[in-house]
């Protein structure tokens, strides 16, 4: 796997290629599900081919709530690697990370810096439990403890590098203010993987090649995440206001994913097809319970019908056509500010240039207007 992670250009310093191949994986799992193609394939220790699946290049999924969605998960080691690449640790450098789940990450992260420098939280006292004891049976001592990610962890801070394993619609203040002048955040935030260095509390940065689709901050652990057949059952039938609109060609396109993801953080979004066989698509706030459904025409229009205080797709409408206008920019290409009130600003290859600023949001990722 270390291997595989260096020649694919995921892992490009030799102390991560190192890592990788002395922290053992299969320490930190032990049954799990692995989703291929929408459908979920469970492995146990005594299954043969579990070693196998444990050193492949995918997300592990070790736990679940009660309605079945994914809660905690070992992250797509080619994503790790990025991330980690991209957080720049220093020797002596200290690291909080924002979602401990099984532990192997923070233990890279030990392996690289030394356990006395790597602090780690997550929100499930089990969780942090369990990884605590798999990080001990490898003689590995970081310093970790059950809490909201999102505060960070004060007691412990200033740090010189933040790295989030979970997924959030902005950046906390608080990961910005524990942060050293200097220092770095390395997060996914919508579905874009952000890289920004603090600087007396503004953090400023590009978005990786990469995006991600991490598992959201929970509240708390018993947060029961809402399942999309949950919101299907409920929109397919309802009315509301309709008119035609126009969609931009490369809809489908990892950048409008991207911008979307930003621009409404917390919107369920999902497509199915009617009994016609036509393709239908679903938006959803399950804040205020605003709704969007469009019926595509053509790859050009679709039939737009919607309910709620929000106009799901007007909201996003303005920078989808400004991304189109620009001759469609790959993602890679944006970047963002998170100024010292925790503004967020959206721009294209330079802060200097075009910019959009993005709304802030509640604590369950839906947009606060008003």
């Amino acid at each position: 796997m270390a291997e595989r992670l260096t020649v694919g250009g995921a892992v490009q310093s030799e102390p991560w290629s190192t890592a990788f191949a002395q922290v053992p994986r299969e320490a930190f799992v032990q049954d799990f599900a692995v989703r291929v193609r929408g459908q979920r394939h469970t492995y146990t220790p005594d299954a043969p081919e579990w070693l196998t699946a444990v050193y492949s290049d995918a997300s592990l999924l070790t736990q679940v709530d009660v309605g079945g969605t994914a809660t905690s998960s070992s992250t797509q080691p080619t994503l790790m690697a990025v991330m980690l690449e991209a957080l720049d640790v220093q020797e002596g450098n200290r690291v909080l990370e924002i979602g401990l789940g099984t532990g192997y990450n923070c233990a890279l992260l030990s392996h690289r810096l030394g356990p006395e420098h790597v602090f780690s939280v997550d929100v499930d006292p089990d969780l942090v439990q369990a990884a605590q004891d798999r990080l001990g049976r490898l003689g590995y001592t970081p310093t970790v403890t059950a809490r909201d990610g999102l505060t960070g962890w004060p007691e412990h801070a200033p740090y010189d590098r933040l790295i989030a394993t979970c997924g959030v619609g902005r950046i906390p203040p608080a990961w910005r203010t524990q942060i050293r002048t200097g220092g770095v955040i390395v997060a996914n935030i919508g579905c874009g993987l952000a890289r920004l260095r603090v600087d007396d509390g503004r953090a400023q940065g590009r978005f990786l090649d990469r995006l991600a689709w991490f598992m959201g901050a929970r509240a708390t652990p018993e947060t029961i995440a809402p399942r999309t057949r949950e919101y299907l059952t409920r929109l397919v039938s309802l009315e509301g206001g309709a008119r035609q609109v126009a969609l931009p060609m490369g809809m489908s396109s990892d950048a409008h994913a991207f911008l979307a993801s930003l621009v409404q953080p917390g919107i369920a979004e999902f497509t199915t097809r009617d009994a016609q066989n036509q393709e239908v698509h679903y938006l959803y706030d399950p804040g205020t319970e605003s709704w969007a459904r469009l019926r595509l025409c053509d790859i050009r229009a679709a039939d737009l019908e919607h309910g709620g205080p929000r106009d799901l797709w007007a909201e996003r409408e303005p920078l989808l056509a400004d991304w189109a206008l620009r001759g469609r920019p790959h993602h890679s290409r944006y970047g963002l500010t998170v100024e010292e009130d925790g503004t967020h600003v959206l721009w294209l290859d330079s802060p200097e240039n075009a910019s959009w600023r993005l709304d802030r949001v509640g604590r369950h990722g839906h947009g606060q207007f008003g």
